[in-house]
């Protein structure tokens, strides 16, 4: 089995070339390791072929060249097939996965990789390709901690934010969704807001300042509800509004966005939240008790 350390100067091998798996060749090749890319279109490693990259002929031809091999292809089910037929090949080699998809995927990999003797470690990429490489860029990484530690400096490479989640494989997909989740939410709710004040004449970015503010004190808010969710007593003090005051605020923003105009479907939604929670005997409690209502929803 080969040596479970990767020097400075080690090989890699990125199998996937989309303009993640390209930003990912190239973070490689930039920091001077020899870098071996295999992708089914060739055509899209041409650059990092120029840039001294050395294009694979198949699947096979990339396994062998490194012992560390970075995956980032569509999904795990292509993975899989881009792989198949090649576990001897594997064995005793470092398999990263930085391919999305669900948690119940990832360990279901895992364990392929445990009966074939694979080391595996499974991530996701929360920047986009134009990120790759950044001091600021997150990557999260789960596995054995073993594997993770002795390849973290070349990991690095892509992110400075490359953070280890511990030995549960599923953890990266899960950090990913709910990270997506939230930006989602926060853009749906900013942009609803936009529409909002726009019909005051209020241009985006003359709102955007505020918004901004305003998501900076939610920070304080939300660092409150995460202790009171995990102390796991089921009590959250209203430390800063009772859930029927951010009802009763919820309701004026659904009844301006109504009179405005506005589609009014975002704010319904955190409304029916609430009243449900509210309805379990939580008007005096905080917002952090709608954790609840997600936990159990309707069916």
């Amino acid at each position: 089995m080969s040596s479970n350390h990767t020097p400075a100067s080690a090989s890699v091998s990125v199998i996937g070339l989309g303009l993640m798996g390209q930003a990912l060749a190239a973070a490689f090749l930039k920091a001077g390791h020899a870098t071996t890319v295999w992708n089914r279109s060739a055509e899209k490693a041409e650059r990092l072929v120029a840039d001294g990259a050395a294009l694979a002929a198949a699947p096979a031809d990339a396994v062998a060249a490194s012992d560390l091999l970075v995956v980032c292809v569509s999904t795990y089910d292509v993975m899989h097939d881009v792989l198949g037929g090649l576990d001897e090949a594997l064995r005793g080699k470092t398999l990263v996965n930085l391919t999305t998809g669900s948690s119940e995927q990832a360990r279901r990999t895992a364990a392929w990789a445990e009966r074939n003797g694979v080391r595996y470690l499974d991530g996701a990429i929360m920047i986009t390709p134009p990120g790759i490489g950044a001091e600021t860029s997150v990557l999260f990484y789960a596995g054995d901690k073993a594997v993770f530690d002795s390849h973290e400096p070349v990991l690095k490479l892509l992110g400075g934010g490359t953070t280890y989640l511990g030995t549960d494989h599923g953890k990266p997909a899960l950090f990913d969704v709910s990270l997506l989740g939230l930006m989602w939410g926060a853009l749906n709710s900013f942009l609803h807001g936009v529409a909002v004040v726009e019909t005051g004449g209020v241009k985006a970015q003359e709102f955007l300042p505020w918004a901004h503010m305003w998501l900076d004190a939610i920070k304080i808010f939300t660092a409150d509800y995460a202790a009171q969710i995990d102390a796991g007593d089921e009590t959250f003090p209203a430390n800063d509004a009772t859930l029927e005051t951010h009802l009763g605020a919820l309701r004026h923003l659904v009844e301006e966005s109504e009179a405005l105009g506005v589609d009014t479907e975002l704010p319904r939604y955190s409304e029916e939240l609430m009243e449900r929670v509210i309805a379990q005997g939580h008007a005096k409690d905080s917002y952090a008790s709608v954790v609840k209502a997600y936990r159990r929803p309707v069916r």
